[in-house]
């Protein structure tokens, strides 16, 4: 996978008023920590971040930071990014920092390949989840978990235990849970037949009460 590279400042000044100034110049507040790494305030160019995030799923991406002033570079992911709930502007970041040593867990997008029999025959593809969990090296994050659904047929659903993963990336769950499923719309069907039933007993009944002959079928 690409690991992107950014670089930021560390910054002292906190609380709201600080924050607000330096988005008005372009940049953005951010916080770095980890389970052995020293909480640290950063400030990131805004274009900067611009870049990353125009590659996409941010959120699953491995960077690498390079902090002014600080000897080595960290390697970390976006934990968490606060946006305006109006403007949708970008306000906050944190990054958690990870060791390539050691497996983590990130959510990836399911992603669909091939046309299914089923679908060919009139039936729904539904996907069940649309993410799934992962537990891999931060530098072995898949960019999507592909399932072919060329071969589902109407009634098929694909499970947890039906996947096969590439490398050493696992899903550590207690259930074999349903990913995805072909349904029919023969309940569609039924439905519009109801209907028609419902339609030539209001007609009867018409018919009935004005002494005319029912309608022939």
């Amino acid at each position: 996978m690409d690991i992107q590279r950014l670089k930021v400042s560390q910054r002292k000044a906190v609380g709201n008023g600080p924050a607000r100034v330096l988005r008005k110049e372009g940049k953005i507040p951010a916080v770095l920590y980890g389970p052995n790494t020293e909480s640290m305030k950063l400030t990131i160019e805004k274009a900067d971040l611009e870049v990353i995030f125009k590659a996409g799923a941010v959120i699953q991406k491995l960077i690498t930071l390079e902090i002014e002033g600080v000897d080595g570079n960290r390697n970390v992911m976006i934990k968490e990014l606060q946006k305006h709930p109006v403007s949708n502007n970008l306000l906050h970041l944190d990054f958690y920092e990870v060791s390539m040593d050691q497996k983590i867990k990130v959510m990836v997008p399911v992603v669909t390949t091939g046309t299914s029999v089923g679908v060919e025959l009139g039936g729904m593809l539904q996907i069940v989840r649309r993410e799934l969990e992962v537990f891999c090296l931060p530098d072995r994050i898949p960019e999507n978990v592909t399932i072919d659904v060329s071969d589902m047929n109407i009634g098929d659903s694909f499970h947890l235990a039906d996947l096969q993963l590439e490398g050493d990336v696992e899903i550590q769950a207690d259930v074999n849970f349903t990913i995805l499923t072909v349904l029919t719309t023969k309940f569609e069907e039924e439905e519009v037949e109801g209907e028609e039933d419902e339609e030539m007993a209001e007609e009867d009944a018409e018919a009935a009460e004005t002494g005319e002959e029912p309608a022939a079928e």
